[in-house]
Formats: structure tokens, C-alpha cells, sequence
């Protein structure tokens, strides 16, 4: 009885199987697969000009970032160079 079951289930199997296969390899099913593959193809394209535009925008960051990093590095060396003349000027009038 057990053996009759496992065959049963095996034929069931596949059965099921080869319809599947038959569905999946229809015409109709060749369509959603172009329809799909379109779609993601579009997305792709989509995508790939959002990351563009990201990239060019972090690339005007950074230099924006550097220019306001060296105008305070320049800032602060004439700040110290100035102290220092200020100090040299204290020891020679002293």
C-alpha cells in the first residue's frame, strides 16, 4: 500500500512537472518573460542615470569641501603669522 502511494505521487509529480514545463514554454508565458525583461531593462536605465547624477553631484561636494578646508587653512596661517608679528613687536618694544 505504501508502495502504491509513493508511485501515485511520483506520477502526480510528474505530471504536474511536464505541464509546468509546457506552461512555462507557451507563448503567452514568452510574452511576460519579454514584457518583464523590458521592464527591468528600463529600470536598469533609470537607475543607472540616477547614480550618474549622484556621482556628478559628489564630485562638486568634495570640491566645495576642499576650497572651504584650504581658504581656512590659509585663514589660520595668516592669523599665525600675524601673532607672531604681534609677538615680535612686543619683545623688540619691550
Amino acid at each position: 500500500m505504501v508502495d502504491m502511494k509513493k508511485i501515485a505521487l511520483f506520477a502526480a509529480g510528474t505530471l504536474f512537472g511536464s505541464a509546468g514545463f509546457k506552461l512555462l514554454s507557451s507563448s503567452d508565458a514568452k510574452k511576460v518573460y519579454t514584457q518583464t525583461t523590458a521592464a527591468v531593462l528600463r529600470m536598469k536605465d533609470c537607475t543607472m542615470e540616477t547614480v550618474s547624477k549622484v556621482q556628478e553631484q559628489a564630485g562638486d561636494i568634495l570640491e566645495d569641501a576642499k576650497a572651504i578646508n584650504e581658504a581656512r587653512a590659509a585663514k589660520a596661517e595668516a592669523e599665525v603669522i600675524e601673532d607672531a608679528a604681534e609677538a615680535e613687536t612686543t619683545e623688540t618694544n619691550e
